[in-house]
């Protein structure tokens, strides 16, 4: 008998919590209904083959029906041979259908796949960068993976399988009762037990299923803490090996008694299933025993019956678990369309022009931005039983929020007072950058350097004011234009688990080894890649771990100066280097700088000297601006950082400490 329910590794959904039986609307539906479309007829040539299969699988009974009460008592050799010979043929026949379905159905299920992926990944790469600083890593991993095969499920899975069980159910009772209705009344008058049974011992079995699911999800989000580079160094430093290996041993043992007692559960479920449908089989053989001895049935007709019974039971107990299958693909596309229907919060206009012969004149008019303190335009948070994400708290082991006691409100506020905590990020931003000059960024940290230097790129909008290049509102103007006249280094370097040259390349694709060098060498990072074992074709490891800092960042500038961009935003780009390697990198970027404008977040007194303007940041907004000169005359935030921040130690060469 056919039953999704306890099947290992297929978690049905129970019509217990609200969020796992959604309301199926005729609008989600039509939506749904969309992405089937491109593959109709591939879909009615599936139901066609199933159907096709289900007429097949009806003659096996009827063969042997007319085998017993007919050719057999008749002798008749002849007839005899061709029953035989369609015994044999048809489950020939049944096994090519089954492999042409399910060739038409993998084609059906990914390439609906296939577009839902692409879809949300189209989507979510022009999502704003708060987007991606308020989801988790994991949630869009499952929307992109989990929750596209279950939208495809739907369709190609659980559609076709209600209106194929639908179908078999009504052919088979059809024929069944062609065949002796008497028998197939009492045969369905059991079924309402055999499904009170089916559904309460399924749900115990589901019980079971996400407890089992649960735990297994505490277990992986210990592994996936621990069984990292930097979990394990954490580990290691701490010597804290034993006491993991303790507290996994804990965890693996609850899986495994939960596992027992699942496979105990599910034995019992198919057991006392199996034992209900064996109900209707007994009083089909029994009542139709008594039939065949008072002579008012013959003896094929029963096992004609009995054979189409169990094929009936499968159709019905389909229909049964259908609606929650379906409910539970409904879900799934629910979190798809979630992901589709998200704005874009940084968007391109219809009209927007493409930024050609750009000098870089920034200018920023009147600029303020706050971060958005909503949860519009955000991904809700959903529960999904075995995944890491579903765990708060990954080795404690899930803990209650602690309540706020509000005590000492106002010490607090007089203390936020004198940090750079705010509601504002940025409040009335106004400078102009020209061409060959250099700004430097300086303030404490938290004063809205680095958020300043994000608005450049569009990686935020402003909420006021506005940002111009060349006079051009950079709202107006196309994404990839833009992208194109800015290069940044950011403050933590990010490094794909490749190559040097993939990374190096990444700014420009079709750039050519000489190019690449070039780059390298005015990066001061050339000599260091030659002396690696695969020299350009050396992996750099996850998040390029296999790099100290200093190479990482220089790699970094490597990889933009090969880009060639008119604006330079450098956010602390040369902050981990030693004197030396600073020291090249200085000139290297002198010559890179000029003629470019250069955005610079300076945390060392080289690099402020050599600036054009100087602009003196606290709380979001610019408080001094003008040269190191002038600034130290007005005596005000920037000379007294320079007394603690960037003032020279005897015999040093211009670093901060």
């Amino acid at each position: 008998m056919r039953s999704t329910i306890g099947r290992p590794g297929k978690f049905t959904y129970s019509p217990h919590t609200p969020e796992e039986s959604p309301k199926v609307t005729l609008g989600l539906i039509r939506r749904v209904l969309n992405y089937a479309r491109p593959y109709l007829w591939l879909l009615l040539g599936m139901l066609a083959i199933t159907l096709a299969a289900t007429g097949l699988s009806l003659l096996t009974p009827l063969i042997l029906r007319d085998l017993i009460d007919r050719t057999l008592p008749a002798r008749d050799l002849q007839r005899l041979l061709w029953l035989a010979l369609g015994l044999l043929v048809i489950p020939f026949l049944n096994g090519g259908l089954n492999v042409l379905q399910r060739q038409v159905n993998a084609r059906v299920g990914e390439g609906i796949v296939y577009d839902l992926r692409s879809a949300l990944f189209s989507h979510v790469q022009r999502m704003s960068l708060g987007f991606f600083t308020h989801t988790k890593t994991g949630e869009l991993m499952s929307r992109l993976n989990n929750d596209v095969v279950g939208a495809q499920n739907a369709i190609s899975n659980t559609f076709v399988t209600i209106i194929t069980s639908l179908i078999q159910a009504i052919v088979l009772l059809t024929v069944m009762l062609t065949l002796e209705w008497r028998l197939t009344l009492i045969s369905i008058a059991v079924l309402p037990l055999f499904l009170i049974a089916a559904r309460n011992l399924g749900n115990r079995l589901r019980d079971i299923a996400r407890l089992q699911l649960d735990l297994i999800a505490k277990m992986n989000a210990m592994m996936n803490e621990l069984l990292n580079i930097s979990g394990s160094l954490l580990v290691k430093l701490f010597g804290r090996a034993a006491k993991e290996d303790e507290r996994f041993q804990e965890r693996a043992a609850e899986v495994r008694n939960m596992g027992v007692r699942r496979a105990v559960t599910g034995t019992l479920f198919f057991a006392s299933v199996g034992l209900l449908s064996s109900i209707g089989v007994a009083l089909v053989y029994g009542i139709g025993g008594y039939l065949v001895i008072q002579q008012e049935l013959t003896i094929g007709t029963i096992v004609a019956l009995g054979a189409l019974l169990g094929s009936l039971y499968s159709a019905l107990q389909s229909l049964t678990n259908a609606p929650v299958d379906f409910a539970a693909s409904m879900v799934s596309f629910e979190r798809v369309f979630e992901v589709l229907d998200l704005p874009l919060e940084i968007a391109e206009k219809p009209d927007a022009h493409v930024l050609k012969n750009t000098r870089g004149v920034l200018e920023f008019d009147d600029v303020g931005f706050r971060y958005a303190e909503d949860e519009k335009g955000l991904l809700k948070d959903v529960h999904r039983f075995g995944q890491i994400q579903d765990v708060r708290t990954a080795l404690s082991g899930d803990v209650s929020e602690k309540d706020s006691t509000g005590e000492n409100d106002s010490e607090n506020d007089n203390l936020i007072a004198l940090t750079q905590a705010r509601e504002q990020a940025l409040e009335n931003i106004s400078f102009r950058a020209e061409p060959g000059h250099i700004v430097a960024l300086v303030g404490q940290s938290g004063a809205g350097k680095t958020t300043l230097t994000y608005l450049i790129p569009r990686l935020y909008d402003p909420t006021a004011g506005r940002i111009l290049i060349d006079g051009h509102d950079l709202k107006d103007v196309t994404l990839a234009s833009l992208a194109a006249q800015i290069g940044m280094v950011t403050q933590e370097t990010y490094m794909f688990h490749d190559t040097v040259r993939v990374n190096l390349l990444y700014a420009r694709p079709d750039a050519t080894q000489q190019e690449a060098v070039a780059a390298s060498r005015a990066a001061n990072i050339h000599d260091f890649i030659m002396g690696l074992p695969a020299q350009y074709e050396t992996i750099v490891g996850e998040r390029g771990y296999r790099l100290s800092g200093g190479e990482k960042q220089r790699l970094a500038l490597a990889r933009v100066i090969l880009k060639d961009p008119r604006i330079l935003v450098l956010d602390e780009a040369t902050s981990s280097l030693d004197s030396e390697s600073e020291a090249l990198i200085q000139e290297a970027l002198r010559r890179v700088m000029t003629d470019r404008t250069s955005i610079v977040i300076a945390h060392r007194l080289s690099t402020i000297l050599s600036a054009d303007l100087i602009l003196v940041m606290d709380r979001g907004q610019i408080i001094e601006r003008g040269t190191h000169t002038d600034l130290l005359a007005k005596e005000g935030l920037y000379a007294r950082l320079y007394q603690t921040q960037f003032r020279l130690k005897p015999g040093e060469n211009g670093h901060a400490y």
